[in-house]
């Protein structure tokens, strides 16, 4: 009805007690609007594991921690989440720095260190034009990524080849739909039998960035 006030917090709870999935006693059911305002008008952040503001279309470098690329990667799914085993970004990498040249291991390590930001988008879909912007911020995020690290700012083409390699493994391993252009006509060097649930990954990354970076 206009003009109706809403009812008190103790007339709610009194409602609520003893009703079909009420809340526990002393908790109460707000009946105010939910509204996120304030965090859609903060400009692009995103709060990151370790508790900082990160706004990854403006990156500072200086918030750029390895602590929560290796958590982000590590609870990320490969193919947008659609493998037939979960396998993080984070197992990913890691294999990408095994496969590409010793001296590029470290980037090999952070080639989608971006994608703690901005997610993991799967190849076909990031390559359409509509995605323009997002591989700019990509482009810029990454950049900022290897200076972070002490990297050269350009990717390696070993890196770009074992990364390309994984694709092609993990699609045989992990896809029954497996587009035609990651089909080859020779033996896999190995497949992805057991991935690391996302703890084990997240570990491993870090273990591996400890090695690296020793």
């Amino acid at each position: 009805m206009p003009g109706r006030r809403p009812a008190s917090a103790s007339a709610c709870a009194r409602a609520d007690a003893g009703a079909p999935g009420s809340l526990p006693w002393g908790i109460v059911r707000s009946r105010e609007p939910c509204s996120t305002f304030r965090m859609d008008s903060c400009d692009g952040f995103i709060g990151t594991f370790s508790g900082i503001r990160f706004w990854p279309l403006r990156p500072n470098r200086d918030d750029i921690l390895i602590a929560d690329i290796a958590h982000a990667l590590a609870h990320q799914c490969r193919f947008g989440g659609h493998a037939s085993k979960f396998y993080s970004v984070a197992e990913h990498s890691v294999h990408v720095s095994q496969l590409c040249l010793p001296e590029h291991a470290l980037w090999g390590l952070l080639h989608d260190a971006s994608e703690a930001y901005l997610v993991d988008l799967p190849r076909p879909l990031k390559q359409l034009p509509e995605f323009a912007p997002y591989r700019e911020a990509e482009r810029r995020l990454q950049w900022a990524v290897a200076v972070r690290f002490g990297l050269p700012e350009e990717q390696p083409a070993s890196v770009t080849e074992a990364d390309d390699t994984m694709l092609w493994i993990e699609a045989h391993s992990l896809l029954n739909s497996a587009v035609v252009e990651v089909i080859r006509d020779k033996r896999l060097p190995f497949e992805i039998a057991d991935p690391l649930p996302p703890v084990e990954a997240e570990r491993l990354f870090l273990s591996r960035f400890k090695e690296l970076t020793a």
